[in-house]
């Protein structure tokens, strides 16, 4: 498999062979999580996916940044405390991710449980001679660090102070960021320079290395955290182990709302929440996945509405299949399929090889979709067709994280009886009265295709006002 790796600017082979580290930046917990986290989380919860589909041991680690100055000013202005603010949101976030179908992490790690490993990292930082203390905390020296830059290409020399550069008259070189920051306010934590708080970057750093160790294979997040987040990181994990810190970096676009960026100033964010109400979990998954995931995509209604569309077809398809009929099936439609079959899994399954490429993958999978639509629309659609279809269609509906609603016996039992009082109904030319048994299927998200020889039925997912 090939990524795209932001610190060489090429595509790498990612080394599979001890199983595969991925350290994925989480969310700050000052309030709800929006799109375009959902993005980065989707994206890279399908390429877990994807990889343990091939047989290859994930070891994944998602934080939370549970200490920051939003989380902090957010208490304030609640009145409550910054552990409270962090808990409600850490709770929302499990409850709104886990309705996504995304897969928990292996671990979530918290900044404010692992304060002694980064006071361990800062230690060494200074013995090092990489940082100083200041009258306002401990501060990374950039200049220090001669390969800083490499991952974002800025040069030092063109950096600006005040530009995304925290500003503080007491640091040696406005470039030089804060590894610890002294407070008076809570929450603090005692350190051998004083009461404080860490500085973001080196809570990543503290955690990846902890439960990764150095050179770990993936190290992941949004592309507005290449540059400062990242960069420093790789500052100061590299001067504290002298080794490589990740091999591969890889980041995602940002969701942008009318070609602009989300943000909270322009009012224009769309939480995960409002997403899930309007939308529900499979669109908002082939959404995230539509485009490359290196490139930005637009939240546009109308792409989404499409996409519920070719989710129905989905739908259609997956009833076609699990209630296929019986009887043989002609050997042109067997070998037919069977090409269509090979041709749709090499062709996905090569598109995630190569750069993760889902945009292709998703393309794959909707001409397996269609071409069994066809056979079924033709009534031609048998048991023997469908145990060539259904494994594969079922296995790429697992890698992208797709969940087809699917009825217990019990519900089964009640559809099939209400069929036939219905088809009863109808041989009996009572027409009104099988509509009525038509409507209360559907009232419960059962639609009705009536084929010339049965009358298939799907159980729909319940998508909110997008349509």
């Amino acid at each position: 498999m090939k990524i795209f790796d932001t610190l060489s600017v090429t595509e790498k082979e990612l080394d599979t062979s001890n199983g595969v580290r991925i350290y994925l930046c989480g969310v700050t917990v000052y309030d709800d999580s929006h799109i375009g986290h959902a993005r980065t989380i989707i994206v890279f919860d399908t390429l877990r996916r994807f990889l343990e589909s091939q047989g290859i041991k994930v070891k994944f680690i998602q934080n939370f940044t549970d200490v920051d100055d939003k989380i902090i000013n957010r208490a304030v202005s609640e009145s409550t405390s910054a552990d409270k603010i962090s808990s409600r949101y850490i709770s929302n976030y499990f409850t709104e991710f886990d309705h996504l179908n995304v897969k928990r992490a292996d671990m979530y790690p918290k900044a404010t449980e692992h304060i002694e490993s980064m006071i361990d990292l800062i230690k060494t930082l200074i013995e090092k001679g990489f940082a100083y203390v200041s009258t306002n905390g401990v501060y990374f020296s950039v200049s220090k660090f001669h390969d800083y830059g490499k991952l974002s290409k800025k040069k030092i020399d063109e950096l600006v102070s005040g530009a995304r550069v925290e500003v503080d008259d007491t640091k040696k070189d406005p470039l030089d960021f804060a590894l610890w920051k002294f407070a008076d306010d809570e929450p603090r934590w005692q350190s051998p320079w004083g009461a404080g708080r860490p500085g973001w970057h080196i809570e990543c750093s503290a955690m990846s290395l902890k439960y990764l160790g150095t050179d770990f294979e993936i190290h992941g997040g949004g592309r507005d955290l290449i540059f400062p987040h990242h960069e420093n990181e790789i500052a100061q994990s590299e001067s504290y182990s002298g080794k490589n810190f990740a091999k591969i970096w890889m980041h995602v676009g940002m969701v942008t709302i009318g070609g602009e960026k989300m943000s909270k100033s322009l009012g224009n964010t769309k939480s995960v929440d409002f997403v899930l109400k309007k939308w529900g979990a499979n669109i908002i998954r082939l959404f995230c996945l539509a485009g490359h995931y290196s490139k930005p995509i637009d939240y546009a209604e109308d792409m989404l509405k499409e996409t519920i569309t070719k989710w129905r077809q989905v739908e259609n398809c997956y009833y076609e299949l699990i209630l296929s009929g019986e009887g043989p099936a002609d050997s042109k439609d067997i070998e037919s399929i069977e090409k269509i079959v090979t041709e749709t899994k090499k062709e996905f399954f090569d598109s995630l090889n190569y750069d993760f490429n889902t945009s292709l993958a998703i393309g794959a999978f909707f001409k397996l979709v269609k071409a069994t639509n066809q056979i079924a629309a033709s009534e031609r659609l048998t048991k023997p067709i469908s145990d060539l279809v259904l494994p594969v269609l079922e296995q790429m509906l697992d890698v992208l994280g797709l969940k087809i609603s699917k009825v217990t016996e019990e519900e089964r039992k009640k559809i099939h009886a209400l069929i036939d009082k219905r088809n009863l109904l109808r041989s009996e030319k009572k027409f009104q009265e099988a509509d009525a048994v038509r409507k209360e299927l559907s009232d419960a998200g059962i639609m009705l295709t009536d084929h010339k020889n049965k009358v298939l039925w799907i159980k729909q997912e319940k998508i909110g006002d997008g349509i």
